[in-house]
């Protein structure tokens, strides 16, 4: 898939995810307002941000997969992984909003006889419904961060799964709220739901950080970098193997010991076999880069040292 394709992917993924967003908004506040449901409200303030969240991927998207330039030689592939860092700011920002108001209204109802008003069953019949859906575009928007190859994406599927919980959370305090008159419960689900959502958030957060400033790729990449590298006999050894992330693609500097009596031509050979296998086997290698160190030790066997 080109970047023309993964963008196409990202923005006609953006809009059926917001479709189905504000649909989702419109019955949670119908059924916040007509079922008296402070949990189902929160639920539809979340909802509400995820609507602003699907236009700022989608903007990015576009943006992300430009291709190279005159003022962008590496691409712009971390502004998706920027936008990411946004979506999990804002994430947060939504979680505390509701805790917030959950916590004042739990907080009059137990120390200053506020009163809670029973939710009716339809403000039940929306959680459920909720949960339903978010698990259909969880895995939807997770199959096609990958194909577009978006960390903006895949944090919109991990915001799905949050919001999947959160309406869990909303789910039993409607419940226990309706069948065992625990009025409490409704308050304690939205500060519950917003816990939740407050760790989604930094999980993004944490992730994209990683992207943006270079994180070397995980152990086992490298370890198969190395694997790769075994396969050609005229290595001698791997000098040192850099890697850094660059939105969901990855950066390999390599240096590679082969016998200074080659001539330059063989030794070119070499390392452009060896670069093409790491591309060729490992599809989310952007570029790799070789350098070539002459002499081997005859002392150090292969098996070990590369």
């Amino acid at each position: 898939m080109n970047l023309e394709q993964e963008s196409k992917t990202i923005v006609k993924t953006s809009i059926v995810i917001m479709v189905w967003n504000a649909f989702l908004a419109v019955i949670k506040l119908f059924a916040a307002i007509f079922g008296k449901s402070g949990a189902m409200l929160s639920d539809a303030i979340n909802s509400l941000s995820d609507i602003l969240t699907n236009i700022v991927v989608m903007i990015s998207g576009k943006w992300s997969k430009k291709g190279i330039d005159k003022d962008h030689p590496y691409g712009h592939e971390k502004f998706d992984s920027m936008v990411s860092v946004l979506l999990g700011v804002a994430i947060i920002i939504t979680a505390f909003e509701i805790a917030k108001a959950a916590a004042t209204t739990l907080y009059e109802y137990l120390f200053q006889n506020g009163t809670i008003e029973t939710p009716h069953y339809l403000a039940l019949v929306v959680a459920i419904a909720t949960i339903m859906v978010k698990e259909v575009l969880y895995h939807y928007t997770k199959r096609n961060a990958k194909k577009a190859r978006s960390q903006a994406l895949a944090a919109q599927a991990m915001d799905h799964r949050g919001d999947e919980i959160a309406s869990f959370g909303a789910f039993i305090g409607i419940g226990g709220t309706i069948f065992f008159q625990w009025s409490f419960l409704e308050p304690a689900a939205s500060i519950f739901i917003s816990l939740f959502v407050a760790r989604l958030g930094f999980k993004i957060v944490k992730e994209g950080i990683a992207q943006v400033v270079d994180q070397a790729a995980p152990d086992e990449i490298q370890t198969e970098i190395r694997a790769i590298v075994a396969k050609h006999p005229e290595v001698c050894r791997i000098d040192e193997l850099k890697t850094r992330m660059f939105g969901m693609k990855l950066y390999v500097d390599l240096e590679i010991r082969l016998k200074g009596t080659m001539t330059l031509r063989e030794s070119h050979a070499i390392a452009e076999k060896v670069h093409d296998d790491i591309e060729n086997t490992l599809p989310d290698v952007l570029h790799c880069m070789i350098h070539v160190n002459p002499e081997c030790d005859p002392s150090k066997t292969k098996t070990g040292n590369v």
